[in-house]
């Protein structure tokens, strides 16, 4: 070996934060954890379950209370923002209506004024109109 080979050592992140953050379950991951636990029936394999997953038999404990209490089922992630809102079966009935009612107050008045324009043609004309009102 040569005696001139050098070793370079990287030290390792170790600093350690300034204040602990504490872990977080979602009641989906809560649930499956107590799925898996309630299908162990041998000795010592709740256990290596809550070993494996890095947790206490106090989660285990704690979960089920909650869940016996219904609690994790309303923990469920929800959508966020305002609920849909359903649509209403009459709003497009009245859409619908309201165009239909503009299109005919538009056709009378066109009908009226073409009357109008009737009358002046007829006076000038000197023929007499017959107006079905009056």
């Amino acid at each position: 070996m040569n005696a001139t080979a050098e070793v370079t050592i990287v030290p390792e992140d170790v600093e350690v934060s300034a204040k602990a953050k504490r872990r977080q379950f979602t009641a989906k991951y809560k649930l499956e954890v107590l799925r898996k636990a309630d299908a162990c029936n041998q000795p010592g394999e709740i256990g290596a379950l809550l070993r494996s997953e890095g947790l206490y038999s106090s989660h285990l404990t704690t979960w089920r209370q909650a869940r016996e209490r219904g609690e994790l089922a309303g923990l469920a992630p929800r959508a966020r923002g305002r609920k849909a809102v359903p649509p209403n079966p009459l709003e497009k009935k009245v859409i619908e209506l309201e165009r239909q009612n503009a299109r005919l107050t538009a056709r009378a008045e066109r009908a009226e004024a073409l009357v109008e324009v009737q009358k002046k043609v007829a006076l000038l004309l000197g023929t007499p109109f017959e107006n079905e009102k009056s």
